[in-house]
């Protein structure tokens, strides 16, 4: 009995969760999936595809810009699709590898995406503080510096979670609470201790987005005082417009994460359909909003994307 019990437990699968439906919904409710998938790809695509072939934008803004691209590009290829399946095939099934595999992955980006929010805080303090070298702080080796880094620690701390979950023997429901595989959702799952799953989970959202979002914080603090210091108050008005676009994505990022990171901590009565929301929000939102941030607050870059689609 005890082999056939663990065979179950090795061969676990999960199923998804989408939105309440009724009869045909579910192909109504893929539209829009469908929509930010297609505008997420394309923005971002056409975000990356401005920057590398004109030179004017080789500048260390537009290069973190297209580090979010990236990043945003892998959540929306990583995630959507699964949704989609849900919601077009009605295919909730996922298997335990698989599922692994995607929760590795959407962490792995959420830290590489706030690590470039944070490296964006950084030029534009730099930008503000010292204009006259910021050209020179930020060559492009040093970006690329940056970039590895961001990536380095995102690997080293995501990279053990799917192997903590893979120790677990699974007996406790297979539902997951959204349309896609999380850390914290599957470990709930296990029918073995969790105690080391629930600190280290605790211990990566502190040191990476809990870090990130504390420094973005301070430097903004910092921008504040120096731009209030400055006499002329069109110069004021000018230095804070130029850091309102990335004020705007750094809320897009982490006001829905940190909403549902304490409610998968502490709201145990939450309505289920307020986690499913939230979790979409968290994931889709920042993918398909950033290159519209971006292209109406820089009149260069909209100049440049207007002037590409015109051809």
């Amino acid at each position: 009995m005890s082999d056939v019990n663990d065979t179950k437990f090795n061969f676990a699968v999960f199923l998804l969760t989408s939105l309440p439906d009724h009869g045909d919904a579910h192909l109504w409710i893929s539209i829009p999936f469908c929509f930010m998938y297609f505008i997420s790809i394309v923005g971002n695509s056409v975000i990356l595809f401005i920057v590398k072939t004109d030179p004017s934008l080789h500048e260390p803004m537009y290069i973190f810009l297209s580090m979010l691209a990236i990043t945003d590009l892998g959540i929306s290829i990583t995630t959507i699709p699964t949704i989609l399946g849900i919601y077009l095939l009605n295919s909730r099934a996922i298997s335990l590898d698989v599922c692994l595999a995607q929760l590795f992955f959407i962490h792995l980006l959420q830290c590489i995406e706030s690590s470039v929010l944070l490296l964006m805080a950084l030029d534009r303090f730099i930008a503000i503080h010292n204009p006259l070298r910021y050209a020179s702080i930020l060559t492009l080796p040093r970006i690329g510096k940056m970039g590895l880094v961001a990536i380095i620690r995102a690997m080293v701390v995501i990279l053990p979670l799917p192997f903590l979950l893979k120790r677990f023997r699974y007996c406790k429901g297979n539902v997951l609470s959204h349309s896609y595989c999380l850390h914290q959702e599957v470990m709930k799952m296990a029918c073995s201790d969790i105690t080391v799953n629930v600190i280290y989970g605790l211990f990566t959202k502190l040191l990476t987005m809990g870090l990130d979002f504390l420094l973005i914080f301070l430097s903004y603090v910092m921008i504040l005082k120096m731009v209030l210091s400055i006499t002329s108050h069109k110069e004021c008005l000018r230095a804070l417009n130029t850091c309102v676009s990335h004020l705007c994505v750094v809320l897009l990022f982490y006001t829905p994460e940190i909403s549902l990171s304490v409610i998968h901590r502490f709201g145990k009565g939450s309505l289920p359909l307020l986690q499913i929301l939230l979790g979409y929000i968290s994931l889709l939102l920042p993918p398909l909003m950033n290159p519209i941030v971006y292209s109406v607050k820089s009149k260069h870059l909209r100049e440049k994307i207007t002037r590409v689609l015109i051809k």
